[in-house]
């Protein structure tokens, strides 16, 4: 049943009859009801929809995901004293500030197609399309009408599904550096990721366990991006590893 969470009028869902001890955060343009098969019927937790997704108005300005995990943060409130936080694609890079800026409360992480180190695979193009699309923008070197169809030509699936706050909400992460958040996480992690993730591939999962201080990864043959949907008894696996 959708509900609200604190002030912040964050919508979502519990799971379970008892107090929640798992938060999910959900990925890019995806919802709470991600997280439906992993929760089932007896693991008590919360599913939010992040702002600017699902019932959960957009943010009043552009935030980072820092600002998204301060606006998160109130939920752990009425939660049991330490959870675990799961997190997937973009719901990964908020559990991660929450991670290193709660340590008392978060005491595990669970990330699936997370996007947090930067690899050589070629991701450097999108980032370099998105500071050169800024920079025209800013300095209005194009007409709007121009550059709304450059944009729709030559911006990712995201970048053109996106519109208003969301898609400058969008540039803002595509541009973050997640070093200094991942040194500061102490909790032990569980890396689930799809050997087929085209989104976040395989090489970041690897180069994510190495930067983290108490990771562990789990690969999953011929999954995807959405692990949430197909994966979801290797992440409830994950969770229950970090709850005992």
């Amino acid at each position: 049943m959708l509900t609200t969470f604190d002030e912040a009028r964050l919508f979502g869902t519990r799971h379970g009859t008892g107090v929640p001890r798992v938060l999910a955060l959900h990925g890019w343009r995806r919802s709470y009801s991600d997280f439906d098969a992993m929760f089932g019927n007896d693991l008590d937790g919360i599913a939010i929809d992040l702002p600017g997704f699902g019932a959960t108005p957009p943010p009043p300005e552009p935030w980072g995901s820092a600002a998204y995990a301060r606006a998160v943060l109130p939920v752990l409130g009425e939660m049991a004293p330490s959870v675990v936080v799961v997190g997937h694609s973009f719901g990964g890079r908020v559990a991660a500030h929450l991670a290193a800026a709660a340590p008392e409360q978060v005491q595990g992480l669970v990330l699936t197609g997370s996007p947090l180190v930067r690899t050589t695979d070629g991701a450097w193009w999108p980032r370099m399309r998105t500071r050169i699309g800024k920079r025209v923008a800013r300095h209005h070197l194009l007409p709007e009408a121009q550059l709304e169809s450059a944009r729709q030509r030559y911006g990712s699936i995201d970048y053109r599904a996106a519109d208003g706050v969301m898609r400058d909400v969008l540039v803002e992460i595509l541009d973050e550096d997640y070093a200094e958040q991942l040194s500061a996480i102490s909790c032990p992690v569980e890396l689930v990721w799809g050997d087929d993730d085209a989104e976040a591939p395989l090489v970041g999962a690897e180069l994510l366990q190495q930067a983290l201080a108490n990771a562990k990864l789990t690969v999953c043959p011929g999954a995807g991006h959405l692990t949430p949907i197909t994966e979801p008894d290797q992440l409830r696996a994950a969770v229950d590893r970090l709850l005992t």
